[in-house]
């Protein structure tokens, strides 16, 4: 049986601008600008660990990974981890889900079991 993930209900405030910080690095200032204000509106929703490694196209980081490794330890300890920040990916483009802040959350999370529920807040590209 896997262990329990605990997870805050709303994400940490220093998540989102490290959001923005990695998708400053994809897109253009108006467009992070967008993707954030969509973040911070987005109700929260919850995906399988595998479904978001998956749809990233990222690959499954190892547990002695540094920042993995941390998470791992905060699950247990039984310190609430942040939902993660996603971007939807556009299937009909070749664009999969950009996780702007969390892949060390989701990799924690999928070495303690795969189908475990991780809540994340997601924003939409334009068009």
């Amino acid at each position: 049986m896997p262990e329990v993930v605990l997870w805050k209900h709303e994400p940490d405030e220093h998540d989102y601008p490290a959001a923005a910080a990695y998708l400053s690095l994809l897109a253009e200032e108006d467009l992070v600008a967008d993707l954030l204000g969509q973040l911070r509106a987005a109700p929260v929703a919850l995906a399988k660990a595998k479904d978001l490694l998956r749809a990233s196209r990222l690959e499954l980081l190892p547990g002695d990974n540094q920042h993995v490794a941390k998470d791992l330890h905060k699950v247990r300890l039984g310190t609430k981890l942040s939902p993660v920040l996603v971007v939807r990916g556009d299937s009909q483009r070749g664009l999969p889900l950009v996780v702007a802040d969390g892949y060390h959350r989701i990799c924690a999370s999928y070495h303690l079991g795969e189908d475990i529920d991780i809540p994340y807040k997601m924003a939409a590209l334009p068009g």
